[in-house]
């Protein structure tokens, strides 16, 4: 099995995209709130919506897609935290229905109602609502601020109430911005790959992993910059003194392959461990062209696996083994269809 653990729904349906657009309106003007938070999307609906995505998967050869809301559409600087819940569930709700339509294509991720200044333990009734639903992990934002930084770094204790609840229920978080509002900061060409740079510091410089040893991270897009400079993190870990970053973070921190060229996944291939790389390409999200270079999409990131001089066994890991076993919730979830 080929899983790709990094995909969103962004082919949502209009119906989901007017109701956000009344929402926020309302907050100016009460007379513009939407008048039931009902959709009305029908189950054709939701499976026309993603025949993209089934159709890419198909054409690219994998099999199972970790798959949660769109990331920028999270947006949790927008609005208040009343709207953020709303705006949550209705979104996680939506993707609750896709995998439970198309339970062999998708298994379901959910976005929290984080909001700037809220403490993230808010997020809790939403966390446990999506593990009875089934969900095999969260999408968790390190800057609910939207490019801003205002809330405390991953490693305050700000933060351990939510780690507290994901240990107990085996939830997996994928560490994910969401769109920015600082206009210093192009969403997903800076602000993406600051935020995996920056939340991968921040536990470098901290002891996470001491009080939460079960705790998972994902960090998308490859780690960031964190690949490239992994000899400048090994010597700040090192005048930290800090154990080494295979004892001190990879445990319980893992990277995904949304590189979109070969020589970047060549290069984490080199520095990452192959247990700590999962296979994930984000299609039909940031990058949607082709390279003129290749003649294929960019995101089209299983090609670059193919082609590593990895054997057969490490490919394995990196396509299936390893989401399997960074996603308990998920490993459950495929052997109860057996």
């Amino acid at each position: 099995m080929i899983i790709d653990i990094h995909g969103h729904y962004t082919t949502e349906p209009q119906k989901l995209l007017a109701f956000r657009d009344k929402q926020l309106a309302g907050l100016a003007d009460p007379m513009r709130k939407p008048a039931t938070n009902e959709l009305g999307i029908s189950d054709e609906e939701l499976l026309k919506s993603v025949e993209p995505q089934m159709k890419l998967q198909k054409e690219r050869g994998s099999d199972l897609t970790i798959f949660s809301p769109r990331a920028a559409g999270m947006a949790h600087h927008v609005g208040t935290e009343a709207t953020g819940i709303e705006w949550s569930k209705m979104s996680n709700d939506l993707i609750h229905r896709i995998c439970t339509l198309l339970p062999d294509n998708f298994a379901p991720v959910g976005q929290l109602p984080q909001h700037p200044g809220v403490p993230p333990k808010n997020c809790i009734p939403e966390l446990e609502r999506l593990a009875k639903l089934g969900f095999v992990g969260v999408n968790l934002n390190p800057d609910p601020a939207g490019g801003y930084w205002t809330d405390p770094p991953l490693t305050d204790k700000w933060w351990y109430p939510l780690y507290e609840k994901l240990c107990e229920l085996q939830m997996t978080a994928m560490i994910h911005v969401t769109s920015s509002c600082n206009p210093a900061f192009h969403y997903t060409g800076a602000h993406y790959i600051n935020g995996d740079t920056t939340a991968f510091m921040q536990l470098v410089q901290g002891n996470l992993f001491k009080d939460f040893p079960t705790l998972k991270f994902v960090i998308p897009h490859g780690g960031g910059a964190v690949p490239f400079h992994w000899g400048r993190y090994r010597g700040l870990a090192q005048e930290m003194k800090k154990p080494l970053l295979k004892d001190h973070l990879l445990g319980n921190v893992f990277f995904d392959t949304c590189v979109y060229h070969l020589p970047g996944i060549e290069l984490m291939a080199k520095v990452i461990p192959v247990d700590n790389i999962l296979f994930a390409s984000e299609m039909l999200g940031a990058v949607k062209g082709v390279d003129p270079e290749t003649g294929h999409n960019f995101d089209d990131t299983k090609r670059y696996i193919d082609k590593l001089e990895l054997s057969a066994a490490d490919k394995r890991k990196i396509f299936e083994g390893n989401a399997r076993r960074v996603y308990p919730r998920l490993e459950r979830l495929l052997k109860s269809r057996k």
